[in-house]
């Protein structure tokens, strides 16, 4: 991402004194978390909330407990979030969090205390106006209404606002399950028509069957995509002539695994990203498209589901191969966007119906694609580099019109 930023910035002209306003975070916390455990001990945590940028809004961004969490990777994740909100012109800045934790060696009750503690420990920079969290790694709907509620018992007032993600009935939008994967799928149709390629004649390969993966599997089967194989984190299964995704993934709803579905056969998760097709859809996790294996990638067009699945030296053999490639803060916004249709309902009080969301969200994600494809064409780089291009421009300009307080 620092070397994206600074292919960027140098395109755009950007003076040192702004390239180092935007490269470092408004805010940083660090906070010490005591939770009373099942057996009775005390156990202390640590917890961050990094509030890269906010002057184009509040900032948005999710939580994560996972015991490799640091300092470091929640400060890139906000950058991300920033740069990513701002390549789909929704007014947030970025933010992220995250605690040090192995939630699967805990109770449901640790992690309620843990993450009521936690929103505690943070009041005093979260808020509808200031900064609005979301699910991340290891955090889910069921988190989002702690905090909420956590939140909500301090201010003294019901604030649904706080928080994207929720369950429904707390406040939460129609169509953001699954947002990020009809994400994926609108930028992969419009990608395809600059390409003057079809959904019919097109094979797809897609890495990750969860949210992103397995829903966007979903969407683009229903739109005439032959997805040939879809792999989980067991593996990969594969069929030439095209899976029936829904079944499929009725299947792994069943069994939990990908593997054993009637009439495809298996393989590794990563022989599946070399296997020939017209369209790649990396939704898994970080680093699967590496120097090692990008020679040996068919695909004309990689959709990024995942965040930073492409490494910088694969990015540069693809880009001589001549392979599209549509980058994450671009493909996978539509989860945030939707995040952001979730914020405007709850402070409106008036909920849309599942239409309107997903029409909204193709709107955005549709003039968002035309909006970096042009300026890959201005720039004559990548569409990855256009996209951090549009994104620090945006920010760049805010800057510049409000000036620097002193």
């Amino acid at each position: 991402m620092a070397r994206n930023f600074n292919v960027a910035a140098e395109k755009l002209g950007l003076d040192e004194g702004l390239r180092e306003v935007l490269r470092r975070p408004d805010r940083e916390l660090t906070v010490a978390l005591p939770v009373l455990m099942d057996d009775g001990k005390l156990k202390v945590f640590t917890g961050y909330r990094v509030q890269h940028n906010f002057s184009r809004g509040p900032c948005k961004g999710g939580i994560r407990y996972a015991p490799d969490v640091n300092l470091d990777e929640v400060r890139a994740l906000s950058a991300w979030m920033t740069w990513k909100c701002a390549v789909v012109d929704v007014p947030f800045g970025g933010g992220k969090g995250g605690i040090i934790c192995d939630p699967r060696t805990m109770s449901l009750g640790e992690l309620e205390r843990l993450t009521r503690r936690y929103t505690a420990a943070i009041m005093d920079i979260l808020g509808p106006d200031r900064d609005v969290p979301a699910p991340d790694v290891n955090t889910n709907e069921q988190t989002m209404a702690w905090v909420m509620d956590t939140y909500s018992m301090h201010v003294r007032r019901t604030t649904t606002a706080v928080v994207t993600g929720k369950p429904l009935v707390l406040g939460g939008s129609r169509g953001r399950r699954e947002a990020t994967g009809r994400g994926v799928m609108l930028t992969c149709r419009e990608a395809l028509k600059k390409l003057g390629m079809r959904p019919e004649n097109t094979r797809v390969v897609v890495q990750g069957a969860g949210n992103v993966g397995g829903i966007g599997a979903e969407l683009m089967h229903r739109e005439g995509y032959k997805i040939v194989s879809i792999s989980d984190m067991y593996g990969a299964i594969a069929n030439e002539k095209g899976l029936d995704i829904p079944a499929v993934m009725a299947h792994q709803k069943k069994t939990g695994r990908l593997a054993g579905f009637p009439g495809a056969r298996e393989l590794t998760g990563e022989a599946a990203l070399e296997l020939p097709c017209e369209v790649l859809v990396p939704a898994a996790t970080e680093n699967q498209i590496t120097s090692k294996n990008a020679d040996r990638i068919h695909a004309r067009l990689i959709i990024e589901g995942a965040n930073g699945p492409t490494t910088d030296s694969a990015d540069a053999i693809l880009e001589k191969k001549g392979v599209m490639i549509v980058p994450d803060i671009l493909a996978n916004a539509g989860g945030v966007t939707v995040s952001y249709f979730e914020w405007v309902q709850d402070r409106m009080g008036y909920f849309w119906t599942e239409q309107r969301v997903n029409t909204s969200l193709e709107q955005i994600m549709v003039k968002s694609f035309d909006d970096v494809y042009a300026m890959m064409q201005k720039y004559k780089c990548s569409m990855r580099i256009a996209a951090y291009i549009l994104s620090i421009d945006r920010v760049a300009s805010v800057y510049r019109l409000r000036g620097v307080f002193a």
